[in-house]
């Protein structure tokens, strides 16, 4: 591994890290003796790398903050045997240098009754939770105004990308589609990088490219990029073309999901954005 200046950083605090948790840990805690003349207040490192199932040497190098290697497999085992928690684990990968993925089942895709208030609290602006493929988990009103139209219901799956790419364009609530698609499937490319072979997204992704050979051809590009602020152009059968800035919350607890909040670019924007809503309480 070369060594860099992110990696000096680290290292030291990577050593800290494992010698604070390892000595909360009791030989009792893991089923061992507690042993003669014990001079720590925990495990020993012997007994860390025995029970990680990894040399004593390559354990003692990784608490002294070496330079070395760590495979996500030995860390996962280096945490197990520490009793670390989630957000510790994610820390140990962070400090070790290695790319954390959150453990299959671990990230929830339910909202709760906070974010729902925060989304409420938005209205009059339309905002929804999605995770990284488009599902769309939680919306408020506004939201439903500008997205929830018979022929968007009539795609019967609650998925944004799905409903963009399987309407008719005429139907389509995004103006700029040849624009705005691509960029969408680019940041959806950009997301499986983590979830490559796992069978929800590789059927979604065989799914859509069947429903839709444009998906398909936008796919096969390979393009990626990360979500970011834009501005956005939606048509609505009643107010017409309202233009909207687009920002991106990430949410604690919920690996993968975000807020997107839409505000108005302009002010015929926003007047058709209210008009929207008075719709829905006539």
């Amino acid at each position: 591994m070369t060594e860099t200046v992110g990696t000096r950083g680290r290292r030291p605090e990577l050593a800290a890290f494992l010698r604070s948790r390892r000595a909360r840990v009791t030989p009792a805690d893991v089923g061992m003796p507690p042993g003669l003349r014990r001079r720590t207040p925990g495990l020993r490192r012997e007994e860390v790398a025995q029970l990680s199932g990894v040399g004593v040497t390559w354990y003692t190098w990784l608490e002294q903050g070496r330079p070395i290697n760590a495979s996500p497999q030995v860390l996962d085992a280096v945490a197990r045997t520490l009793r670390l928690d989630e957000a510790e684990r994610e820390h140990l990968y962070q400090l070790a240098e290695v790319a954390y993925v959150p453990p299959r089942g671990h990230a929830t895709d339910c909202v709760g009754p906070e974010i729902q208030g925060v989304l409420d609290a938005l209205d009059p602006h339309p905002a929804v939770v999605y995770n990284a493929r488009y599902d769309v988990l939680a919306t408020n009103p506004a939201y439903r105004d500008l997205f929830d139209t018979p022929a968007i219901r009539s795609v019967g799956v609650y998925n944004t990308l799905w409903a963009l790419f399987t309407l008719d364009e005429t139907e389509c609530p995004v103006v700029f589609r040849d624009t705005e698609l691509p960029m969408m499937v680019a940041q959806l490319r950009q997301a499986y990088g983590s979830h490559v072979g796992e069978s929800a997204w590789e059927d979604f992704v065989r799914g859509l490219s069947a429903a839709s050979p444009y998906f398909a051809e936008l796919w096969r590009s390979g393009n990626v990029v990360t979500p970011g602020p834009r501005v956005k152009t939606f048509r609505h059968r009643k107010v017409g073309e309202i233009r909207m800035t687009s920002v991106s919350l990430s949410i604690n607890g919920m690996p993968e999901c975000r807020i997107v909040a839409y505000t108005p670019a302009d002010e015929e924007s926003r007047s058709r954005t209210a008009a929207l809503g008075a719709h829905r309480r006539s």
